[in-house]
């Protein structure tokens, strides 16, 4: 079984590679939803989150804007909460690998915007960034979400340029404005069954 990780910035395209994996097999797991399910699911999670930061739960819900006030004007609370969370995100993911494998499925992705900057990059056979031009993502982002322009390229600032995920993955694969979904999507589905063709 191919462990793929899957990472690059916000509207590139990675929806797309995502489903084209799906559709020869491969099992996806996402970094958010399992971090999500397991702020829900995982007491000891909780415990970590409370023990740092404080009372940052609504009954069973965390809320992540009280949390959120907190580490995005820290950075050692930020640093702190990564800490906390890749740690739990990493144990779901590797019993999620192991189930997967089990199964007999033939690849899993990994889906984390921070896949490289986390423990899931241990787990990955390959790693593959998922890039487009940073106009394209605006355009992209302002479709999706329904926001305005300059939200939108603040956004897209926020995040770490395509060039740094180019450098620091396997593979890049570069969602263009000639690109449809199609095409996209047949350029992913190529590249990711030459992958597996490898690991045979």
């Amino acid at each position: 079984m191919k462990v793929i990780g899957i990472t690059g910035p916000t509207g590139a395209g990675k929806t797309t590679a995502l489903n084209a994996l799906r559709s020869l097999g491969g099992q996806i797991i996402d970094a958010d939803a399992v971090y999500h399910d397991l702020t829900r699911s995982s007491p000891a999670l909780r415990a970590e989150l409370e023990a740092r930061f404080g009372p940052v739960y609504n009954g069973e819900t965390l809320d992540r804007k009280k949390l959120g006030a907190v580490v995005f004007q820290d950075q050692k609370a930020l640093a702190d909460l990564n800490a906390i969370t890749h740690k739990y995100v990493a144990q779901e993911t590797a019993r999620r690998i192991a189930s997967a494998r089990q199964a007999g499925v033939p690849a899993v992705g990994i889906d984390a915007i921070a896949l490289l900057e986390s423990p899931l990059a241990a787990y990955c056979d390959r790693t593959l960034a998922i890039t487009a031009p940073e106009e394209l993502r605006v355009k992209r982002i302002m479709a999706r979400e329904g926001i305005s322009e300059d939200y939108a390229r603040m956004r897209v600032a926020a995040q770490k340029p395509s060039a740094w995920f180019q450098a620091h993955c396997d593979d890049t694969l570069e969602s263009t404005e000639t690109d449809t979904v199609e095409t996209f999507s047949q350029r992913a589905r190529a590249l990711f069954q030459q992958m597996l063709e490898e690991s045979k």
